[in-house]
Order: C-alpha cells, then sequence, then structure tokens
C-alpha cells in the first residue's frame, strides 16, 4: 500500500497522523483491538493515537509500517507530531489535556499548571533549573501559560482541582507573587469556570499522601491517568490503575473544605500575602 504524502506540521500533525492510521487499519481490515494485539499494546492505545490523544512514538511507528504495510509513512511522519514545546516527559500530556472533556486534578505541593500565574509559574521553572537561561526560562514560562487558554472556552474542558493548603502556605517566588496568584485562582472560580476545593491541613492523613493525581476523560476514548516524578511522567490507561486513582480522588474530594469555605480560605490567604508585602 502506497503512503500518503508527509503531513503538515502547521496544521494538526497529531490528528492528520490518527486519521492516516484509522484509514490504513480499515483498509487492512483489522479491528483496534487486532491491531494493538500485534503491536502487543491494548486496543484502546490505538484508538487514542487514531484520536490524537496520545503521541505515535517512533518504535510504535516502524511497526505500524510494517504490519499496515504502508512503507515508511508512519516512521516518516510521526516527528512531526511528536514535535512540542513542552519538556519530553510532559509533553504528551499536555497535549492529551488540550483534547480533554474534563481534568481532575489534585496536586499537593503546588497550585495547578492552569491555574498558574506567569509570575508564579516564573518561580517555580526557576526553581527547577537554576542555572538556565532567562529566555529559557521565559519560553517555560509562556508554554504554561499558553496551556491556561483552554480556561478561555466557556464550559469545556471542565477542570476540578483539589489543591493541599501546603500548596498555598509554601511561598513560591514571595509574598507578592503569592498574593497575585491566589487572587488569579479566586478571579477564575469567582466566574465559574472551574471547581476548587483546598484539602486542609486539619484532614489529617489522606489517600493521595504518595503523590499527586491527575485524571483526563475524552470523547470516545478512554480515560487516562497521568503519574509524574522529576524529570520523568507517564500516562496509563489500565483500567484497574484508573478506577483506583479515580476512587482515591473521590475519598479526596470527601475530605476537602467545600467550594465555598475553599474560596474564602483562598481568598483571605490572598489578603494576609497582600498585606504582609506592603504592611
Amino acid at each position: 500500500m502506497a503512503g500518503p504524502k508527509d503531513l503538515d506540521p502547521s496544521s494538526s500533525p497529531r490528528a492528520l497522523l490518527g486519521a492516516e492510521l484509522r484509514h490504513a487499519r480499515e483498509k487492512a481490515g483489522l479491528s483496534q483491538d487486532e491491531l494493538g494485539q500485534r503491536l502487543f499494546v491494548s486496543g484502546s492505545f490505538i484508538g487514542q493515537l487514531e484520536a490524537g490523544t496520545r503521541r505515535m512514538l517512533p518504535e510504535y511507528a516502524r511497526s505500524l509500517d510494517e504490519v499496515l504495510d504502508t512503507g515508511d509513512f508512519f516512521r516518516r511522519n510521526c516527528g512531526a507530531a511528536a514535535r512540542s514545546r513542552y519538556p519530553e516527559h510532559f509533553a504528551e500530556a499536555a497535549e492529551a489535556e488540550a483534547t480533554a472533556t474534563e481534568v481532575r486534578q489534585y496536586t499537593p505541593l503546588l497550585i495547578p499548571g492552569l491555574l498558574q500565574t506567569a509570575g508564579y509559574a516564573r518561580a517555580v521553572c526557576r526553581a527547577y533549573q537554576p542555572t538556565a537561561s532567562e529566555e529559557a526560562i521565559e519560553e517555560l514560562v509562556k508554554a504554561r501559560t499558553d496551556r491556561a487558554r483552554i480556561l478561555d472556552e466557556p464550559t469545556q474542558p471542565l477542570l476540578w482541582a483539589v489543591v493541599d493548603e501546603a500548596a498555598l502556605r509554601r511561598v513560591t517566588g514571595g509574598r507578592e507573587v503569592m498574593a497575585e496568584a491566589l487572587r488569579h485562582l479566586a478571579a477564575t472560580i469567582r466566574r465559574h469556570r472551574v471547581i476548587v476545593q483546598v484539602l486542609p491541613f486539619e484532614a489529617g492523613a489522606h489517600p493521595a499522601m504518595e503523590g499527586a493525581i491527575k485524571l483526563m476523560d475524552f470523547e470516545g476514548a478512554p480515560t487516562l491517568a497521568y503519574f509524574e516524578g522529576i524529570g520523568t511522567g507517564r500516562l496509563e490507561d489500565d483500567p484497574a490503575t484508573v478506577r483506583r486513582q479515580r476512587l482515591t480522588y473521590d475519598l479526596l474530594t470527601a475530605s476537602a473544605l467545600s467550594q465555598q469555605n475553599s474560596l474564602a480560605l483562598i481568598e483571605a490567604m490572598a489578603q494576609d500575602y497582600a498585606h504582609e508585602e506592603h504592611p
């Protein structure tokens, strides 16, 4: 089977590559599960590649070319679909996030990336990379603030965040930066664009003490859980793993403050930071 022409990187390479994969698979008479078996992945993973919610890595591209008899089409074009402005370990998650219908996230140490101000993001990125150039830091900050533009849409995706009180108490970038960050967080809540609950210290031990949680739901594709460490990250669609993460998240929301009380705490802390900065 002759491969189509190269994808145009200026368009939407991942979506185009997914459409070509679906076309080639159907032409070969294979279901998603059947193709997944030949690649030793799940049928849902093939569906995510076709939907553009997962990145096509070179090893999968080579196998697809062999199984689907597409010459070297997928191998040649997976590079265009994989280009990203985000760090390699986070790129696939960030790009999946942009197509999600719902995002549920628990952050124990940081204000969630989608809700950060530029000043707060700058302080975080500088802490991660203390010897990086100013240009490199500003590029990371711009990528992070540009991610938040998905919240410019009036209703989608739904973002439901549980933020640990520790993230609000840790003075990141100075008190003025924290005051601005919490005012921004409160304003986003007040325009009814996001749901935010604070998990207070007084909640004591809780089910997610071992780390953060991020769950992303999609239209017509399985839920993904994202696991992140220092310089590492991976997406997981195993149903049992996703169920466990969702249960943990649900238990956290039950332990967290109500939306109203969370907003009151965030606004009070913003005032405290502002008054301490300008006595």
